[in-house]
């Protein structure tokens, strides 16, 4: 599928054996980071953490992204399909809570196979599928029995924003398309004794500056849609970076952190309309400390 590559929305039809595709990487998968991750969902890292893949590379390509040092593929170390399944029992080894696939669309393929061998070797825990939402159904239909949660964004409501940080007019259906076909597959979500999410779907918004009208028209389609099949993560995070004058010179509006009230606000809107199932964040969680070093922790062996 990597020699005429149509594995997202973008159909580049690029030969991702000879050069790079709209996702910046070719057709071998490369990881930037495999490591215990303490900041997810409760539910996700729990106390001993859960164990993240980052894959370089993101056919989405936001402007403002907080990943920007690996999205465009300038960061990473190529891996074989039997290298990544030992990743992940490297990492279920040093007590992950379940397999946090980062960005992994763009190599589907690539990734069923290692869940598959995974699988077989007797893993045993979880595989989240974490992504930015702007997925195509007939590629995540191949993954139907190997993902057992799926973790999405949600970041666009209005298609004119959608194209002005991401090129992507279509993002706002394809991400209703996807999210879907992943409530779908999972069903309602469901938790283990301890609290720990085994099966379903959180969708995940980022708030982002002066954006709160769209963020809550993605929280009133979520609720309106599934109700408490699915679980909301509404986000307070974003996180200009020290470079943000100069990466987003053209953005000028999207250098500055989210307010407290623009976050309060659209939280009471959630709780306003019955939503329950949701997280919040709390405290100081705009910072640069929560992003990852993409240092090739645990990719070489």
């Amino acid at each position: 599928m990597y020699s005429d590559c149509n594995l997202c929305p973008r159909n580049c039809h690029t030969n991702r054996e000879v050069r790079h595709g709209a996702c910046h990487v070719g057709a071998q998968v490369m990881l930037a980071r495999a490591a215990l991750h303490m900041w997810e969902e409760p539910c996700i890292s729990g106390e001993t953490g859960s164990g993240a893949v980052f894959f370089s590379g993101c056919s989405l390509g936001c402007v403002f992204c907080q990943n920007h040092a690996i999205s465009k593929g300038q960061t990473g170390q190529k891996v074989s399909v039997e290298r990544l399944a030992d990743i992940f029992f490297e990492l279920k080894d040093k007590g992950a809570n379940n397999i946090n696939l980062v960005t992994p669309d763009h190599y589907i393929p690539s990734v069923s196979k290692a869940i598959e061998r995974a699988k077989v070797r007797g893993l045993g825990i979880p595989f989240v599928y974490n992504c930015s939402g702007y997925e195509k159904v007939e590629h995540l239909r191949r993954l139907e029995g190997l993902i057992d949660v799926y973790l999405p964004d949600f970041k666009y409501w209005e298609k004119e924003t959608a194209m002005r940080y991401a090129k992507a007019e279509d993002y706002p259906q394809r991400a209703m398309e996807a999210i879907t076909e992943m409530v779908r597959q999972t069903g309602p979500c469901s938790f283990d004794e301890g609290g720990m999410i085994q099966k379903g779907v959180i969708v995940r918004h980022l708030l982002l500056p002066g954006n709160v009208r769209g963020a809550k028209e993605i929280v009133r389609y979520l609720h309106e849609t599934y109700g408490d099949e699915i679980f909301i993560s509404l986000m307070n995070q974003y996180t200009p970076g020290e470079d943000a004058r100069v990466r987003l010179a053209e953005y000028p509006h999207l250098q500055r952190k989210v307010t407290k009230r623009e976050y309060d606000r659209l939280v009471q809107y959630a709780l306003d309309i019955g939503v329950t199932n949701a997280f919040i964040q709390e405290g100081e969680t705009a910072s640069e400390r929560f992003i990852p070093a993409f240092d090739l922790e645990g990719v070489a062996r």
